[in-house]
């Protein structure tokens, strides 16, 4: 058995193959890397509008009559303030703080949250919630009956709209619709892990194939690109998002990762409230910050950065910008040296080169 042979595959992974994308091994699954360049896919979703397969990323269902109070008990924030069709972003914590996952926690009524997970930690997401699982509710692994389409960008609302008799311009960020793309029933969010306006789209894996299809039809007129991680990834680190196994992991906490916002201390009791409450009382003693090379080179993940000379921290993630024509990255600095103009030097190759801290995110697109 070859090693492509032995990976997950998405139920688009033909179509992918058939396009000759640039498919890897992305934690087990076959995963398009790119199709045609990460430059041209990521400047066509800032531009106009991309189409990303995100089929790998996993999903699970909680229901009950104390569904609510599961899903509030393992997350950090506001499930309460949750109305029916609305998402937020949250995360999954260990008791001493730090990170099973970040997730997207979507209410679909009272008594019905559905959770997107990342890819990696799926199974792991699952044994932790029914570890936990002491109320009334079911906890489903649902993943196989999901696929998962993104279409990011600022064309992106035009693109979609041809599908679905959903008025997609109505919908806020961060809340989501069950409707229909192109005859095929669907879960529209407005989510997005790009920085653009946009969609993720949930729908039974035997259909992805032609909703993909219809999506990259109905985007022509406005140069719609198929868009592989590499450009999911350029992206994502010029919004400065995190990605989990990188700014975010078991042994950093939402406090240090700029993540504050999601940890509601006055909702009552969660899981690693009272490590996270010493932590805030104690103070927080590193911070993650971004960078902008000033030397020739580009940071990557797992690169240590120094501070006049003396170890300080390390990056999580670095690369070109294609938006900026810079290189940047973000890294974990202690927070008296966190802010933004400080020279930092990053270990490249044996070398020090220069750096300076930005704040972040690098880019925001114009409302």
């Amino acid at each position: 058995m070859t090693q492509t042979a032995a990976l997950k595959q998405t139920p688009l992974n033909a179509v992918h193959c058939q396009a000759g994308a640039k498919m890897v091994d992305f934690g087990g699954w076959n995963m398009p890397v790119y199709y045609t360049g990460i430059l041209e896919e990521h400047r066509a979703v800032r531009r106009s509008v991309g189409l990303f397969d995100v089929s790998h990323m996993g999903e699970i269902e909680i229901k009950g009559p104390e569904a609510f109070q599961l899903i509030d008990f393992l997350t950090p924030n506001t499930v309460s303030r949750l109305r029916s069709g609305q998402a937020q972003y949250s995360a999954l914590l260990y008791e001493h703080g730090g990170f099973v996952d970040d997730i997207l926690v979507h209410k679909v009524a009272d008594g019905h949250y559905f959770l997107c997970v990342n890819a990696s930690n799926q199974e792991k997401d699952y044994q932790h919630i029914c570890g936990h699982n002491r109320f009334q509710a079911q906890v489903e692994f649902a993943g196989e009956r999901y696929a998962l389409l993104a279409i990011q960008g600022p064309r992106s609302i035009e693109t979609l709209q041809k599908l679905t008799r959903t008025e997609l311009a109505p919908i806020k960020y961060y809340h989501f619709v069950d409707g229909e793309i192109a005859s095929v029933p669907a879960r529209i969010a407005r989510t997005g892990y790009t920085g653009e306006i946009g969609f993720e789209t949930y729908l039974p894996p035997e259909q992805a194939p032609p909703v993909w299809d219809a999506v990259l039809d109905a985007g022509a007129e406005f140069g719609i690109k198929p868009a592989g991680l590499g450009a999911r990834n350029t992206l994502r680190l010029e919004a400065a998002m995190a990605l989990y196994g990188h700014e975010i992991t078991a042994s950093i906490t939402p406090l240090e990762a700029g993540l504050g916002r999601i940890v509601k201390f006055d909702k009552g009791e969660f899981l690693g409230r009272k490590a996270l409450l010493a932590q805030q009382e104690k103070g927080v003693t590193r911070s993650l910050t971004g960078f902008e090379m000033t030397g020739r080179g580009i940071a990557r993940d797992g690169y240590e950065v120094f501070l006049d000379g003396a170890a300080a921290g390390w990056v999580t993630s670095g690369g070109p910008s294609p938006t900026l024509n810079k290189n940047i990255g973000m890294c974990y600095l202690p927070i008296a040296h966190a802010q933004p103009g400080r020279t930092i030097q990053i270990q490249i190759r044996d070398q020090p080169v220069e750096a300076v801290t930005r704040p972040i995110p690098f880019y925001k697109r114009a409302s």
